[in-house]
């Protein structure tokens, strides 16, 4: 059986989304949206200002280890909000019920699982039992 998409984890079939443990039924799908997330501000801002703070009461009292331990602490503060990951979150719509499927920290990767998901999902509407017989056939007399 082909898998449409099999990547880190996620796995899309003809009949479901199987992602962290949970297998969601193409047929439950309601709906799906990508919740971005945001980067979190308070430790990286909270740093710097303690690492300004030291700097500054080292550079009045002359001391060479509270100047350079505050500018040391404002570089880490820094790196700490351009590092930081955003947590983004892949939601299924199930039945009434919105239930996270997916989480990562890239977009990229999230859009090409709904892509995925609703590209199957049209697949598998366009080929089912039910589905109206083509026009191109003569109507039996």
């Amino acid at each position: 059986m082909e898998l449409p998409f099999n990547e880190a984890g996620v796995s899309v079939t003809r009949t479901a989304l199987s992602a962290a443990g949970q297998v969601f039924p193409l047929r439950d799908i309601d709906d799906m949206r990508i919740v971005p997330g945001q980067r979190k501000r308070t430790v990286p801002i909270a740093l710097s200002l303690i690492g300004v703070a030291g700097a500054a009461v080292g550079g009045a009292y002359g001391s060479g280890a509270g100047l350079a331990c505050g500018v040391m602490l404002v570089v880490v503060g820094w790196l700490a909000w351009i590092w930081q990951e955003a947590p983004h979150q892949l939601i299924v719509v199930t039945g009434g019920e919105s239930r996270e499927a997916v989480w990562s920290a890239d977009l990229v990767f999230l859009e090409r699982v709904e892509r995925a998901v609703r590209s199957a999902k049209a697949a598998s509407t366009a080929s089912s039992p039910g589905a109206e017989p083509s026009a191109s056939r003569p109507a039996a007399q």
